[in-house]
């Protein structure tokens, strides 16, 4: 797959009708090439004063990668439960299923001025609030973060790893990425390569759980 140039939109021509996707933007490039993929859309769409998240995944195909291509201006409490809807299809369906097949998240490399991926397959997301008894790191609109453990802090995001290094916990306790649901989807992209360049640098005695996210 080739790439030419910096892609903030996608363009999708559907009965005459022009739509665009306006992607998130981020510094760095996470995985810059993803072969053998279906796209889906997810477009921002407004009726009156409410606002839409319009699916568009009719060229998606069960056994292949699929690439979300979301507009970044949707909130997550839109977002999200259209992206659980086609997760659980995915992996649902045994009769196509490819084991091998990942689910990305597009984004804009504004650096290497390029398309860029955000693998997300093994995420399991929940709208609803984190158990008081799990240590959990809670993202706000604001660009704060609020940790709640055995005691509470707020700081701001570009402060996460120096938080994370300060801590002294059990080496088996479990942190717990939660999101703001009001948060708008390129926050929660730039927010999500954030911790991705932090875990990969494997910060020691915290045990960072991945695979699940909640939204509220």
């Amino acid at each position: 797959m080739k790439y030419f140039s910096l892609i903030l939109t996608f363009l999708l021509f559907s009965c005459e009708e022009k739509k665009d996707v306006l992607l998130p933007k981020a510094n760095v490039s996470i995985v810059k090439d993803v072969q053998d993929h279906s796209p889906i859309y997810i477009f921002f769409k407004t009726e009156g004063k409410d606002t839409i998240a319009e699916v568009n995944r009719k060229n998606s195909i069960i056994s292949t990668n699929w690439i979300f291509n979301i507009d970044k201006r949707l909130p997550l409490r839109l977002v999200i439960p259209e992206v659980l809807k086609l997760q659980e299809k995915k992996r649902g369906d045994s009769a196509h299923k490819n084991e091998k097949a990942e689910n990305y998240y597009s984004y804009a490399d504004s650096i290497g001025k390029n398309l860029a991926f955000l693998p997300f397959t093994k995420v399991y997301y929940k709208m609803e609030s984190v158990s008081k008894n799990t240590s959990q790191l809670y993202f706000r609109k604001n660009g704060m973060i609020e940790y709640r453990g055995r005691k509470t802090y707020d700081f701001p995001k570009h402060n996460l790893e120096p938080f994370l290094d300060s801590l002294v916990i059990n080496p088996k306790a479990e942190i717990i990425f939660s999101y703001d649901k009001k948060m708008l989807y390129e926050d929660y992209i730039q927010c999500k390569i954030l911790v991705k360049t932090i875990i990969d640098k494997k910060i020691p005695f915290v045990f960072i759980s991945e695979e699940e996210e909640y939204i509220y």
